[in-house]
Protein backbone atom coordinates (compact mmCIF):
# COMPACT_ATOMS: atom_id res chain seq x y z
CA UNK A 1 0.00 0.00 0.00
CA UNK A 2 3.00 2.51 0.59
CA UNK A 3 4.42 1.82 -2.89
CA UNK A 4 0.46 2.19 -4.37
CA UNK A 5 0.52 5.60 -2.46
CA UNK A 6 4.03 7.15 -3.76
CA UNK A 7 3.51 6.06 -7.18
CA UNK A 8 0.08 7.90 -7.23
CA UNK A 9 1.55 11.14 -5.66
CA UNK A 10 4.36 10.89 -8.25
CA UNK A 11 1.51 10.62 -10.88
CA UNK A 12 -0.11 13.58 -9.36
CA UNK A 13 3.11 15.66 -9.35
CA UNK A 14 3.53 15.57 -12.84
CA UNK A 15 2.01 18.55 -14.41
CA UNK A 16 3.03 21.80 -14.68
CA UNK A 17 0.52 24.62 -14.70
CA UNK A 18 0.00 27.66 -17.57
CA UNK A 19 -0.65 30.85 -15.69
CA UNK A 20 -0.82 34.77 -16.92
CA UNK A 21 1.59 37.17 -15.21
CA UNK A 22 1.00 39.79 -12.74
CA UNK A 23 -0.93 42.30 -15.46
CA UNK A 24 -4.69 42.71 -15.86
CA UNK A 25 -6.33 42.75 -19.19
CA UNK A 26 -7.84 45.88 -20.48
CA UNK A 27 -11.20 46.71 -20.14
CA UNK A 28 -13.38 44.64 -22.40
CA UNK A 29 -10.03 42.69 -23.84
CA UNK A 30 -9.23 39.14 -23.17
CA UNK A 31 -6.64 36.54 -24.07
CA UNK A 32 -6.87 32.92 -24.42
CA UNK A 33 -3.64 30.46 -24.25
CA UNK A 34 -4.30 26.92 -25.08
CA UNK A 35 -1.85 24.53 -24.08
CA UNK A 36 -0.85 21.15 -24.69
CA UNK A 37 1.94 19.23 -23.10
CA UNK A 38 3.73 15.61 -23.47
CA UNK A 39 5.39 14.43 -20.85
CA UNK A 40 7.29 11.16 -18.94
CA UNK A 41 9.33 10.05 -16.56
CA UNK A 42 11.68 6.77 -16.26
CA UNK A 43 11.95 7.24 -12.38
CA UNK A 44 11.10 9.31 -9.52
CA UNK A 45 12.88 11.23 -6.61
CA UNK A 46 12.62 9.29 -3.30
CA UNK A 47 11.78 10.13 0.66
CA UNK A 48 15.34 11.05 0.43
CA UNK A 49 15.72 13.69 -2.73
CA UNK A 50 17.29 10.89 -4.60
CA UNK A 51 16.37 9.96 -8.45
CA UNK A 52 15.78 6.32 -7.52
CA UNK A 53 12.37 5.65 -7.15
CA UNK A 54 11.65 3.02 -9.96
CA UNK A 55 8.74 4.73 -11.45
CA UNK A 56 7.37 5.39 -15.33
CA UNK A 57 4.85 7.81 -16.31
CA UNK A 58 3.49 9.07 -19.35
CA UNK A 59 1.20 11.78 -19.43
CA UNK A 60 -0.92 13.86 -22.07
CA UNK A 61 -2.06 17.56 -20.52
CA UNK A 62 -4.53 19.84 -22.35
CA UNK A 63 -5.24 23.33 -20.84
CA UNK A 64 -7.08 26.77 -22.08
CA UNK A 65 -6.67 29.76 -20.01
CA UNK A 66 -8.97 31.99 -20.52
CA UNK A 67 -9.35 35.92 -19.19
CA UNK A 68 -11.82 38.73 -19.70
CA UNK A 69 -11.06 42.41 -18.37
CA UNK A 70 -14.20 43.60 -16.30
CA UNK A 71 -12.45 46.61 -15.76
CA UNK A 72 -9.03 47.69 -16.51
CA UNK A 73 -7.86 46.21 -13.09
CA UNK A 74 -10.05 43.28 -12.48
CA UNK A 75 -9.84 40.41 -14.72
CA UNK A 76 -11.95 37.16 -14.68
CA UNK A 77 -10.30 34.02 -15.35
CA UNK A 78 -11.64 30.26 -16.08
CA UNK A 79 -9.38 27.50 -17.08
CA UNK A 80 -10.63 23.87 -17.97
CA UNK A 81 -8.53 21.23 -18.26
CA UNK A 82 -7.48 17.66 -19.48
CA UNK A 83 -5.28 15.07 -19.12
CA UNK A 84 -4.49 11.45 -19.30
CA UNK A 85 -1.65 9.90 -17.91
CA UNK A 86 -0.49 6.00 -17.00
CA UNK A 87 1.80 5.49 -14.13
CA UNK A 88 3.77 2.30 -13.48
CA UNK A 89 5.69 1.49 -9.65
CA UNK A 90 8.64 -1.36 -9.78
CA UNK A 91 7.05 -3.95 -11.41
CA UNK A 92 3.18 -3.50 -10.42
CA UNK A 93 0.57 -3.22 -12.92
CA UNK A 94 0.15 0.27 -14.48
CA UNK A 95 -2.20 2.87 -13.01
CA UNK A 96 -4.54 5.03 -15.24
CA UNK A 97 -5.81 8.28 -14.31
CA UNK A 98 -8.01 10.41 -16.31
CA UNK A 99 -9.07 14.46 -15.34
CA UNK A 100 -11.65 16.79 -16.51
CA UNK A 101 -11.36 19.34 -14.40
CA UNK A 102 -12.29 23.57 -14.19
CA UNK A 103 -10.51 26.38 -12.68
CA UNK A 104 -12.02 29.72 -12.14
CA UNK A 105 -11.40 33.32 -10.06
CA UNK A 106 -10.46 36.77 -10.64
CA UNK A 107 -7.63 38.78 -10.66
CA UNK A 108 -7.12 42.28 -8.99
CA UNK A 109 -4.37 44.84 -10.35
CA UNK A 110 -3.77 46.77 -6.67
CA UNK A 111 -0.72 48.82 -7.64
CA UNK A 112 0.95 49.78 -10.66
CA UNK A 113 3.68 51.96 -8.74
CA UNK A 114 6.43 50.36 -9.07
CA UNK A 115 5.66 47.19 -11.25
CA UNK A 116 2.38 45.53 -11.49
CA UNK A 117 1.02 44.16 -7.95
CA UNK A 118 -2.06 42.06 -8.33
CA UNK A 119 -3.95 39.70 -5.84
CA UNK A 120 -5.56 36.69 -7.72
CA UNK A 121 -7.84 34.21 -5.97
CA UNK A 122 -9.48 30.80 -7.55
CA UNK A 123 -11.64 27.61 -6.94
CA UNK A 124 -10.74 24.57 -8.78
CA UNK A 125 -13.05 21.61 -8.55
CA UNK A 126 -11.43 18.05 -10.78
CA UNK A 127 -13.34 15.46 -10.45
CA UNK A 128 -12.06 11.75 -8.61
CA UNK A 129 -8.44 12.70 -10.17
CA UNK A 130 -6.75 16.14 -10.27
CA UNK A 131 -2.96 15.63 -11.63
CA UNK A 132 -2.38 18.99 -11.24
CA UNK A 133 -1.58 18.30 -7.56
CA UNK A 134 -3.17 14.56 -6.09
CA UNK A 135 -5.98 12.30 -7.16
CA UNK A 136 -8.41 10.25 -5.46
CA UNK A 137 -7.40 6.65 -4.13
CA UNK A 138 -8.99 4.22 -2.22
CA UNK A 139 -7.38 3.22 1.10
CA UNK A 140 -8.43 0.37 3.00
CA UNK A 141 -11.74 -0.04 1.18
CA UNK A 142 -12.38 3.46 1.40
CA UNK A 143 -12.64 5.94 -1.10
CA UNK A 144 -10.94 9.15 0.03
CA UNK A 145 -9.43 12.83 -0.57
CA UNK A 146 -11.50 15.93 -2.79
CA UNK A 147 -10.48 16.95 -5.64
CA UNK A 148 -11.96 20.55 -4.52
CA UNK A 149 -9.39 23.49 -3.74
CA UNK A 150 -8.92 27.25 -3.19
CA UNK A 151 -5.75 29.43 -3.76
CA UNK A 152 -5.11 32.70 -2.86
CA UNK A 153 -1.79 34.30 -5.25
CA UNK A 154 -0.04 37.64 -4.98
CA UNK A 155 1.81 38.78 -8.34
CA UNK A 156 4.29 40.75 -8.82
CA UNK A 157 5.23 42.03 -12.65
CA UNK A 158 8.11 44.04 -14.33
CA UNK A 159 9.76 45.31 -17.49
CA UNK A 160 13.08 45.68 -17.88
CA UNK A 161 16.06 46.22 -20.59
CA UNK A 162 18.75 43.81 -21.02
CA UNK A 163 21.20 44.42 -23.85
CA UNK A 164 19.36 47.33 -25.20
CA UNK A 165 16.59 44.49 -25.51
CA UNK A 166 12.58 45.07 -24.08
CA UNK A 167 12.40 42.01 -20.91
CA UNK A 168 9.72 41.36 -18.03
CA UNK A 169 9.87 39.69 -14.95
CA UNK A 170 6.84 38.07 -13.01
CA UNK A 171 7.04 36.63 -9.53
CA UNK A 172 4.42 34.64 -7.92
CA UNK A 173 3.70 33.24 -4.47
CA UNK A 174 0.11 31.24 -3.63
CA UNK A 175 -0.97 28.98 -0.77
CA UNK A 176 -3.19 26.57 -1.99
CA UNK A 177 -5.98 24.88 0.55
CA UNK A 178 -7.12 21.49 -0.18
CA UNK A 179 -9.65 19.06 1.53
CA UNK A 180 -7.69 16.24 3.55
CA UNK A 181 -6.54 13.56 2.82
CA UNK A 182 -4.39 16.09 0.31
CA UNK A 183 -2.49 17.85 1.89
CA UNK A 184 -2.00 21.96 1.76
CA UNK A 185 0.25 23.38 -0.74
CA UNK A 186 2.47 26.25 -1.15
CA UNK A 187 3.41 27.38 -5.09
CA UNK A 188 6.38 29.88 -6.45
CA UNK A 189 6.93 30.65 -9.74
CA UNK A 190 9.34 33.13 -11.54
CA UNK A 191 8.93 33.92 -15.58
CA UNK A 192 11.76 36.14 -17.28
CA UNK A 193 11.12 37.11 -21.04
CA UNK A 194 13.23 38.82 -22.84
CA UNK A 195 12.31 39.75 -27.03
CA UNK A 196 15.11 39.29 -29.44
CA UNK A 197 13.35 41.02 -32.10
CA UNK A 198 9.53 42.43 -33.35
CA UNK A 199 8.09 39.56 -33.49
CA UNK A 200 10.74 36.45 -31.10
CA UNK A 201 10.64 36.18 -27.26
CA UNK A 202 12.56 33.89 -25.22
CA UNK A 203 11.22 32.90 -21.84
CA UNK A 204 12.64 31.11 -18.70
CA UNK A 205 10.48 29.79 -15.87
CA UNK A 206 10.58 28.46 -12.98
CA UNK A 207 8.07 26.66 -10.97
CA UNK A 208 7.78 25.19 -7.60
CA UNK A 209 5.19 23.54 -5.68
CA UNK A 210 6.23 22.14 -1.72
CA UNK A 211 3.55 20.30 0.10
CA UNK A 212 2.42 21.03 4.22
CA UNK A 213 2.79 18.49 6.92
CA UNK A 214 -1.32 17.88 6.67
CA UNK A 215 -1.33 15.04 3.76
CA UNK A 216 -3.34 11.70 5.66
CA UNK A 217 -2.57 8.25 4.10
CA UNK A 218 -1.38 7.38 1.56
CA UNK A 219 -0.29 10.89 0.81
CA UNK A 220 2.23 12.25 1.84
CA UNK A 221 5.20 15.42 2.08
CA UNK A 222 6.28 16.51 -1.28
CA UNK A 223 8.40 18.68 -3.34
CA UNK A 224 8.25 19.54 -6.89
CA UNK A 225 10.57 22.00 -8.73
CA UNK A 226 10.57 22.61 -12.74
CA UNK A 227 12.49 24.36 -15.28
CA UNK A 228 10.89 25.41 -18.74
CA UNK A 229 12.63 27.45 -21.48
CA UNK A 230 10.36 28.53 -24.34
CA UNK A 231 10.31 30.47 -27.16
CA UNK A 232 7.02 32.70 -28.41
CA UNK A 233 6.74 33.52 -31.73
CA UNK A 234 4.24 36.29 -32.69
CA UNK A 235 2.10 35.40 -35.29
CA UNK A 236 0.24 38.39 -35.99
CA UNK A 237 -1.00 41.02 -33.46
CA UNK A 238 -3.63 38.54 -32.26
CA UNK A 239 -2.01 35.30 -32.52
CA UNK A 240 1.59 33.86 -30.96
CA UNK A 241 3.12 30.39 -30.68
CA UNK A 242 5.10 28.86 -27.95
CA UNK A 243 7.08 26.12 -28.37
CA UNK A 244 8.79 24.84 -25.21
CA UNK A 245 10.69 21.91 -23.15
CA UNK A 246 10.47 21.55 -19.18
CA UNK A 247 12.88 19.14 -16.79
CA UNK A 248 12.23 18.29 -13.08
CA UNK A 249 16.36 19.46 -11.63
CA UNK A 250 14.93 18.47 -8.12
CA UNK A 251 12.40 17.08 -6.00
CA UNK A 252 11.22 14.69 -3.28
CA UNK A 253 8.58 12.27 -3.70
CA UNK A 254 7.91 13.55 -6.68
CA UNK A 255 8.51 12.69 -10.45
CA UNK A 256 11.98 13.43 -12.66
CA UNK A 257 10.28 14.51 -15.24
CA UNK A 258 10.99 16.10 -19.06
CA UNK A 259 8.35 17.28 -21.15
CA UNK A 260 7.49 19.27 -24.18
CA UNK A 261 4.80 21.90 -24.13
CA UNK A 262 3.29 23.82 -27.24
CA UNK A 263 0.91 27.17 -26.50
CA UNK A 264 -1.53 29.00 -28.54
CA UNK A 265 -1.84 32.59 -27.43
CA UNK A 266 -5.10 34.28 -28.86
CA UNK A 267 -5.66 38.24 -27.91
CA UNK A 268 -8.75 40.11 -28.73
Amino acid sequence: MREAGLALLLLACGCAQARAGAWTQDKGHWQIISSFDLAGASKGFDAQSRARAPIKFDKRFTKSLLEYGWTDSLTFILAPEYSVAVSTWSKTAPVQALDLGVEGGARLRLSDSFGIVSLQATLKYAGPFDLSHGPIQEFRGVVRGSAASAEIRVLYGTGFKLFGRDGFADLELGQRFRSPPLPNETAFDATAGLWLGTRAMVMAQSFNEVSGGDAEPPYTYFRMHKLELSLVRRLSDRWSLQLGGYISPAGQNSLVEQGLTISLWHQG
